[in-house]
This record gives structure tokens, C-alpha cells and sequence, in this order.
């Protein structure tokens, strides 16, 4: 069984047990065009589109691992708010769900700064929500944390949310980025890892 092979299995699994193409996308970190490629085309005659798939498990699994990796995030963090003029207090980390909370969570406690939960909308993608039992954000210079970005929608959609809020976006910083993007919405992008698909140019 191939690679894609495999793919296709997950993806068909996770959506006969009722998950939306979205929340596919997010749980394995493929953009949504792979998603709907991997469930409605035929793989045995039509290349799939580009994209990288990331799993990071091995950091999962163990809080310890994720800690470190928290730990470079922070440092990250700091560089980028050197950059300006005036270093801006860092209020709030907005850790979006699920992965990104997990780090995020992690990173607030380095920073001693309040926790957001941002929930993206599962299915339309457009307004999300932001956990009542955490911090609120209005006013806050924060920054956003998730795990993978692929196309940057959820993060605009945060971004977004977040200035709704009235709340300051200084900055969005993922574990690992796969687009070409520096910024979104204006913000600053930064990740810990840039991932690229390189093809072969004809001579």
C-alpha cells in the first residue's frame, strides 16, 4: 500500500465517523484541496495536488518534548518583538485548537501571560469562538500559536477574530509553516520549521 494509499484509508475513516473536511484537514494536517482530492478523485490515474503532509507525533506524545519545543517558540517570540521600536508588553498567548493550544499553553506559562482558547468554525470557516473559561481579548497585545500552517485561513480567521476583540495581534507563530507567506493579515508569520515542496524543472 503506497503513502497516498494510506492517506486516502485515513481520510475515509475519519469522515465515516462524521468529521467535516476541515476538521480532517486540521487533524492531519493537509490542506483542504488534498483532502477533497484524497476522498473524490482516483489516485490511480491523477497526481494529487501539492502539498506536504507533517506529523509531529513524536512530540506529542511526551510533555516534555513539547516543552523544549515550547521553549524555542518563546525565544522566537523575543526575537521578533526586538524588532520593534518600542518592545510591546506580550499580554495573552492565543493558542488555537487543538494542537495549537497544547503548545500554546506551554508557551504562556514560559511567558507568565494569559491563556486564549480560539476554537476555529469547523465547517464554514469563518468566525470562530473564543473559550469562556479562558482569558478574554480585548485590549491584549497577543500573540497566536498553532501548530501547522497550511493556507493560512485559520489564521486569518483568528487574526481577524482577535481584532473584532479588540484585541492586538503582534505577531503568529506555528510550529511548522508550509506556505511562502512572512506575514498574514499584516502580522508577522514565524515558524520554528518551513516546510517547501520542491519539484524537478525540466531542462
Amino acid at each position: 500500500m503506497t503513502g497516498i494509499e494510506k492517506l486516502v484509508n485515513q481520510v475515509k475513516s475519519l469522515k465515516e465517523k462524521g468529521q467535516t473536511d476541515r476538521e480532517i484537514a486540521s487533524e492531519l494536517h493537509l490542506s483542504m484541496e488534498t483532502v477533497e482530492w484524497l476522498l473524490t478523485r482516483d489516485i490511480q490515474k491523477e497526481h494529487p495536488p501539492a502539498d506536504v503532509k507533517i506529523g509531529w507525533r513524536s512530540i506529542g506524545v511526551y510533555p516534555s518534548r513539547a516543552r523544549h519545543i515550547a521553549d524555542i517558540m518563546v525565544d522566537i517570540i523575543y526575537e521578533e518583538i526586538k524588532k520593534h521600536e518600542e518592545e510591546p508588553d506580550i499580554d495573552s498567548i492565543v493558542g488555537i485548537a487543538h494542537n495549537g493550544a497544547y503548545l500554546g499553553t506551554l508557551v504562556a506559562e514560559s511567558l507568565d501571560a494569559e491563556f486564549i482558547l480560539f476554537r476555529p468554525d469547523a465547517k464554514e470557516l469563518k468566525t470562530g469562538i473564543f473559550g469562556s473559561n479562558y482569558a478574554g481579548v480585548e485590549g491584549k497585545n497577543v500573540v497566536i500559536v498553532d501548530d501547522v500552517l497550511s493556507t493560512g485561513a485559520t489564521m486569518r480567521h483568528a487574526i481577524e477574530d482577535v481584532k473584532k476583540e479588540k484585541g492586538n495581534p503582534l505577531m503568529a507563530l506555528v510550529l511548522v509553516n508550509k506556505c511562502s507567506e512572512d506575514t498574514v493579515n499584516g502580522v508577522p508569520l514565524r515558524a520554528f520549521i518551513r516546510a517547501r515542496v520542491v519539484t524537478r524543472l525540466e531542462k
